[in-house]
């Protein structure tokens, strides 16, 4: 493989998929011009399917426009459409209590909450991002204050509805996860602050100690309070798609540590870990979900190929090559793109399909819901962009 002619391939690729396709769909089908915001439940050509507003993707697509206006272009409809879903956010998503909806009407009215803080988290992201873009700190203050909220909402008795049944007690992966991310963000934006040190250090060390089963070489999604296994279906699930996301935010925390020996192993474990688990060796590409003990997946999706799982890994595996040089590392890049690129982009409306059959037929040809829109696809092309052109200075 000639590395350079390689990457620079990829690097034009994300770029031009990005700028050409991606962001001018959504740009052009799902911004709201006359409430602010952006909608997402989008059929394939782009066709508006509802007009009820995902919350937690208002945070997302404020983020991915301004990642890519500081790390791509600086186009200003960019910042714009940042700062009208921002605004949408702050009038209209969140509730007296301090939490955040899930969803809201077109024009800001709530629908639904959920027990989760993530839209929270997005929300955060997306101020802090925009902070960076736009040069007003005051956004990167207002992430800080959200994050803090975040803390005290997941840290208060009985504020959350609880997960579980009384009696039973367990923990998630994902809130764990998303906390270095949303933090690390903030970071960018504010600098150094020890209520973000401290979060992103426990969550390493809760992902390290309760999460990390070395007697399954897996990281599991469900754990007891103290990282016990929890010999059932819900116990026994591995989702592949976030153990590898966890994998590049936890490389991602090493690199700006100076490549963290033992973090870097950590991340590096639980990306090779997870490939084992979730690479299709018959079809190709990250499946959704399996059980540790080798069962069947309880999960209806179990065997389906979402789009958001092959972002990751797309990231994750540059990430691990730009830590290590370890070829095979650029191997797995080239297994996991050739997958995603021959079977995820919708040649003839633009935009990527999100679900896929096991075979990679599609399943539903729509662009966006509740749950998929702008954010994974194109942070993965702004992220894979840039980690490209840092490899490739590298080898310059």
């Amino acid at each position: 493989m000639d590395k350079q002619t390689y990457l620079s391939h990829w690097a034009a690729q994300y770029k031009a998929d990005l700028t050409e396709n991606i962001l001018p769909f959504w740009l052009e089908n799902g911004l709201d011009r006359k409430n602010g915001g952006i909608f997402t439940a989008l059929d394939r050509d782009g066709t508006l399917m509802d007009s009820d507003k995902s919350v937690w993707f208002q945070g997302r697509f404020a983020f991915v426009c301004s990642f890519a206006y500081n790390r791509i272009e600086r186009r200003p409809e960019w910042l714009a459409a940042a700062k009208s879903t921002i605004d949408f956010i702050e009038k209209y998503c969140t509730d007296t209590d301090g939490h955040m909806f899930f969803e809201v009407t077109a024009d800001g009215i709530p629908v639904r909450k959920r027990r989760y803080v993530f839209s929270e988290c997005f929300a955060a992201i997306a101020m802090s991002e925009y902070s960076i873009a736009s040069g007003d700190k005051a956004y990167g203050q207002k992430a800080f204050e959200l994050f803090q909220r975040i803390q005290r909402m997941t840290s208060t008795p009985g504020f959350l509805e609880p997960k579980f049944r009384e009696g039973f007690v367990g923990k998630g992966h994902s809130l764990t996860m998303i906390l270095i991310n949303t933090a690390s963000r903030i970071r960018a934006a504010i600098g150094d602050d020890p209520v973000l040190s401290e979060q992103i250090e426990r969550s390493i060390a809760e992902i390290r100690k309760d999460f990390m089963h070395p007697e399954f070489k897996a990281l599991l999604e469900t754990v007891g309070p103290n990282g016990e296994f929890l010999d059932s279906m819900a116990g026994r699930v591995i989702n592949p798609g976030h153990c590898i996301e966890t994998a590049w935010f936890l490389l991602e925390e090493s690199r700006f540590r100076g490549w963290d020996r033992e973090l870097t192993e950590m991340a590096l474990t639980i990306l090779d870990w997870s490939w084992e688990w979730g690479w299709d060796e018959a079809y190709g590409g990250i499946i959704n979900f399996r059980d540790c003990k080798g069962f069947p997946a309880q999960d209806y999706s179990q065997d389906m190929k979402f789009w958001w799982p092959q972002t990751e890994a797309i990231i994750a595996t540059l990430y691990a090559y730009l830590a290590t040089r370890d070829e095979k590392y650029l191997g797995m890049h080239r297994m996991i793109s050739e997958y995603t690129y021959g079977h995820f982009p919708d040649v003839q409306f633009g935009e990527w399909y999100g679900y896929l059959h096991r075979d990679g037929t599609v399943a539903q040809p729509a662009k966006g819901n509740m749950f998929k829109g702008p954010f994974h696809i194109p942070r993965m092309m702004i992220q894979s962009y840039t980690l490209c052109h840092e490899i490739l200075d590298l080898l310059a």
